[in-house]
């Protein structure tokens, strides 16, 4: 935080990603509000996410062949436009599920420029390698701070007020961002040369021939497809198993974002960059725990500790690979190596929660969620085995 750079940035970043949790969680309300499909509530969450998945790989080659922080400035003004547009129809009753699934996608889609661009330019806003790990913890700090927040605020609002209301408070919220960013004084990080498709190629060999990079994203593809489903499922688990409304919901929410919260408090003290393969294992095995719990338990306390543990498990395995491959990355690559980062985050959180709510619209939510914990179980001991190699790997490249 002594960086001013980096002090505008991450003020703006805080009000923005409250904003956005906020509109999420009335966005999931106002699908199963209207239509009360499981099914929907995974192709909604699908379509926001996949074009991540899709495009962003794409994404990350394309900036880094631009200036990224006018881009960044752009870009926060589309989200606002998306968000007003989601709100103005929701007030006059113009929302149904196709026109629900096209806003997801149009969401998803800025995204995947989105995140690369806030991510790759966090290393020129503190000016110094040595203080990238700990403002990685605390971007990741600020956006599980949403999380925990965001949610029962959402809840509250949602009670109060209704879902179009929350989405233009986030249409207002990308202004603090950009306002942050335009703020910031630094010079134009470095344009990569050739066509986009060159840019690219160069950037996928990179994370292919590197050990430790591919089993990192390996590991996050396979931990981001099974324990982030819980974020489809949980309208279903407040409404059906726990009996509840939005501010059920809101609660269920902010367990996972409080078990996040305290995850990245715990990185931002971490020095020993090797070490941080263990935290990455770990947190596939504590998800898995945590979802298994959570999908037998019917008694609101441990279910809350439950889905605390979740957020916990997602949090340190997510943030943790996020220091690592932005340490390990050179600086020219830093911008495509984001962009895997991100799209194997959230395209396989996509993919997970469609299938969560396929899944579930056939055996239930609770048989679904205990699928899904016992799939990332079975993978957590394969990455427990190989965590010796991946450390010595992690530890000869830094």
């Amino acid at each position: 935080m002594g960086h001013r750079n980096f002090r505008y940035y991450f003020l703006g970043q805080v009000v923005s990603i409250l904003g956005t949790w906020i509109q999420q969680v009335a966005m999931s309300w106002l699908v199963y509000r209207l239509t009360g499909s499981v099914a929907l509530l995974g192709v909604t969450t699908f379509a926001a996410l996949v074009p991540m998945l899709v495009v962003g790989p794409l994404a990350g080659a394309w900036i880094d062949r631009h200036d990224k922080r006018r881009l960044l400035i752009l870009v926060q003004g589309l989200l606002a436009l998306q968000a007003l547009a989601l709100g103005v129809l929701t007030m006059l009753d113009l929302v149904g599920p196709s026109l629900l699934v096209l806003m997801s996608v149009m969401l998803g889609v800025l995204n995947a420029f989105d995140t690369p661009l806030r991510q790759s330019q966090i290393n020129s806003f503190v000016g110094s390698r040595e203080d990238l790990p700990n403002a990685l913890a605390l971007n990741a700090m600020a956006f599980n701070s949403g999380r925990f927040l965001g949610p029962p605020l959402a809840g509250l609002l949602l009670g109060l007020t209704s879902e179009a209301f929350c989405f233009v408070l986030n249409a207002v919220s990308f202004a603090a961002l950009a306002f942050g960013v335009w703020r910031i004084r630094v010079e134009a990080s470095p344009r990569a040369s050739g066509s986009t498709a060159s840019v690219f190629r160069e950037g996928l060999g990179y994370v292919w021939d590197a050990y430790a990079i591919r089993t990192l994203i390996l590991i996050l593809a396979v931990a981001n497809l099974t324990a982030s489903s819980y974020a489809v499922l949980l309208p279903v688990f407040a409404k059906d198993v726990f009996s509840g409304d939005a501010r059920m919901l809101g609660m269920l929410w902010g367990a996972a974002g409080a078990g996040a919260f305290v995850g990245t408090v715990f990185l931002a003290t971490r020095k020993n960059l090797p070490g941080l393969v263990t935290v990455v294992v770990s947190g596939a095995a504590i998800g898995a725990l945590a979802l298994l719990v959570f999908s037998y338990s019917r008694f609101l306390p441990v279910s809350l500790l439950a889905m605390a543990m979740v957020g916990l498990g997602i949090s340190i395995g997510n943030v943790a690979t996020n220091m690592l491959l932005q340490t390990l990355a050179p600086d020219h690559l830093r911008g495509r190596v984001v962009s895997f980062f991100s799209s194997t985050r959230f395209g396989f959180d996509a993919i997970g929660g469609l299938l969560a709510g396929l899944l579930a619209a056939r055996v239930g939510a609770q048989r679904a969620m205990l699928i899904e914990g016992l799939v990332l179980a079975v993978f957590a001991v394969w990455a427990l085995r190989t965590r010796g190699r991946l450390r010595a790997d992690v530890a000869r490249r830094i």
